[in-house]
């Protein structure tokens, strides 16, 4: 049998169907290898999100291929974009990742059993609930990788869940494209409907949902912020995409939602949770952006004060109508980038200050750099607990920290209890 090495970019979505392809490898007699050198076959899973990251795929693509004699590319920028890598000449075959497995094999594609693992990232499950999206924004390319919405059934999604926990997950990340919209294609807004099945699984366990863009959630936010208050296995945090202030901007982007829909999400949710986290991104530097534009995703920052922003600057991407759009220079692009970083930097850095002297149940996720652990608390936010080994400390853990300080993006705890292990554990 062969081996194989896998090397994922972009986002949790990604991750996901690298994690499907490694089960399916592995149900087939595959085995990982140390590195792409030793491996029989390379697997590179791509985004192509804005254009450094396409150079960087390719720079990666024509290292694998030269370090190892079979070379598979899949994901977005494969889908979207593969041409690119016949044009570079990149010595690769170029597939869906559906597709994968059943090339690897030689044709040959075992059907999963029931009694067979989901590969977990460390003590997290990934959990994608649908593939695709229900928008056209004028910049966007990854819409003709991941075409229009396609849902899998709610049982078929719970079942998924449910053999994340049993495989130990102590953290399921649904995600997608646009979990917003999982079930339109069947004219159905299934999301609270799915979350609250997840969280009935039988187990110590969180879950955190993906990206959900504002235009499919309006109209389910009421319904949706009631089921995180109920739940308590649903961190209390949600990743809202505004990409402007400026309902001038979001007319231009083809968004489905304008400043007033995101802005009544927000409330909502401030009315029904004591704690949450909202994380957002804008896109600074739209062709169409004027000084004024910029000013009021500035004031829409400083007013909903997100505790995670990703600020991205507009990059044409090939085939969309913007790309076709007259830009703006890169120095007005890189201050305007500039500025809204510093602001955003301000405003997680004084979230996680006001914790400082508070005490948070956490869940510790992941193994952090040297001793520490990555723990999150009921709003998802990161804490840094350092010398972990000391304290017993281990992934699945779930504890009380005291936050004893913060580093802009994160904070740093000291236990107050240790010792319950609670979180992975199944009910028999």
């Amino acid at each position: 049998m062969a081996t194989y090495h896998i090397e994922t970019y972009g986002c949790t979505s990604n991750r996901g169907e690298s994690r499907e392809i490694e089960r399916r490898l592995r149900d087939g007699g595959h085995r990982p290898a140390d590195g792409p050198a030793d491996a029989d076959v390379a697997i590179l899973n791509t985004c192509t999100v804005v254009e450094k990251t396409e150079r960087n795929m390719l720079r990666r693509a024509e290292e694998l291929a030269a370090e190892t004699a079979d070379l598979v590319v899949t994901g977005c920028m494969a889908l979207a974009q593969g041409e690119q890598f016949r044009e570079a000449d990149v010595d690769a075959r170029v597939l869906h990742w559906e597709e994968v497995p059943t090339a690897v094999l030689n044709g040959e594609c075992p059907t999963p059993t029931a009694d067979t693992e989901p590969v977990l990232d460390g003590e997290v499950g990934i959990l994608p609930i649908a593939r695709g999206c229900m928008s056209n924004c004028s910049y966007c390319i990854t819409k003709f990788a991941t075409g229009r919405i396609d849902s899998p059934p709610v049982a078929e999604n719970v079942e998924k869940a449910r053999a994340l926990v049993h495989a130990g997950a102590s953290e399921i990340r649904v995600t997608g494209q646009d979990t917003g919209v999982y079930g339109w294609d069947a004219s159905e807004r299934k999301l609270p409907e799915l979350l609250e099945r997840v969280c009935a699984i039988d187990g110590e366990f969180r879950v955190r949902v993906g990206m959900a863009n504002p235009g499919g959630i309006h109209g389910i936010h009421e319904e949706l912020a009631e089921v995180f208050a109920e739940n308590e296995k649903l961190y209390n945090f949600i990743h809202l995409p505004v990409q402007s202030g400026s309902d001038d901007v979001l007319a231009e982007m083809r968004r489905q939602h304008r400043v007033g829909k995101f802005r009544e999400i927000v409330e909502t949710f401030d009315e029904r949770l004591d704690h949450w986290t909202l994380s957002t991104d804008f896109i600074v530097g739209f062709p169409t952006e004027t000084d004024a534009d910029h000013e009021r995703s500035m004031a829409l920052l400083r007013e909903v004060r997100p505790e995670k922003v990703n600020v991205t600057r507009f990059s044409k991407r090939p085939g969309t109508d913007a790309a076709e759009m007259k830009g703006l220079g890169g120095t007005v692009k890189k201050e305007r980038s500039k500025e809204m970083s510093e602001a955003k930097r301000a405003i997680v850095g004084a979230a996680y200050e006001s914790m400082v002297g508070e005490i948070h149940e956490v869940l510790v996720v992941e193994q952090g750099t040297g001793d520490s652990v990555k723990c999150r608390d009921e709003a998802y936010r990161q804490i840094i607990l350092q010398h972990a080994d000391e304290h017993g400390v281990e992934p699945g853990d779930v504890l009380e920290l005291e936050i004893t300080g913060q580093n802009t993006m994160y904070a740093f705890g000291e236990p107050v209890r240790t010792g319950r292990r609670t979180a992975g554990a199944v009910s028999s």
